[in-house]
């Protein structure tokens, strides 16, 4: 059990957190072993994020202070919350992929409140941007595609050019 000054300073710690953050990302990680769960931390360390387990109660009263009307307290699994001040895009992968490399753990992808927007992502939205590949992949995807018909227009004016040659 907290004393009321415990209380408050996790409501103070919740509160800067959310201040430096751009979404928060819930996460169900009942039945995950500590160790799985160092690594997600390690891995989100890596993006620019940082997990956290705050009471849902005193998340909610956070949230409610700085002005953000929403209530974590509608989870009713053990919640962690992922706090970063990346794009939705950027934290769903490491999320993602560290939930499907798990085997027996019943880790879920709860959602994503964006506090900007102050709207929330469900679960699928989440799973699906995190099955997105990296901005780098899309880009080269899209120079290729981009590329692929002035490929084929300069290969059809060469064998046009080798047919006349051959004629002559």
């Amino acid at each position: 059990m907290l004393t009321k000054a415990q209380k408050s300073q996790h409501i103070e710690e919740s509160k800067k957190l959310i201040k430096d953050s751009k979404f928060l990302t819930f996460i169900d990680f009942s039945g995950t072993a500590v160790e799985d769960i160092k690594k997600l931390r390690l891995a989100l360390r890596e993006v620019g994020a940082k997990m956290k387990v705050f009471k849902k109660k005193l998340l909610r009263v956070a949230l409610k202070d700085i002005g953000i009307d929403f209530n974590p307290e509608q989870f009713d699994l053990q919640l962690g919350t992922i706090f970063s001040d990346k794009d939705i895009s950027e934290i769903a992968g490491p999320v993602y992929k560290f939930s499907k490399g798990l085997k027996d753990a019943q880790f879920k992808i709860l959602g994503s409140y964006d506090l900007s927007a102050k709207n929330f992502l469900d679960a699928e939205a989440v799973k699906k941007i995190g099955q997105l590949p990296s901005r780098e992949v899309l880009l080269g995807q899209l120079v290729g595609m981009l590329a692929s018909p002035i490929r084929m227009f300069l290969y059809v004016l060469d064998q046009k050019s080798k047919q006349t040659v051959e004629n002559k």
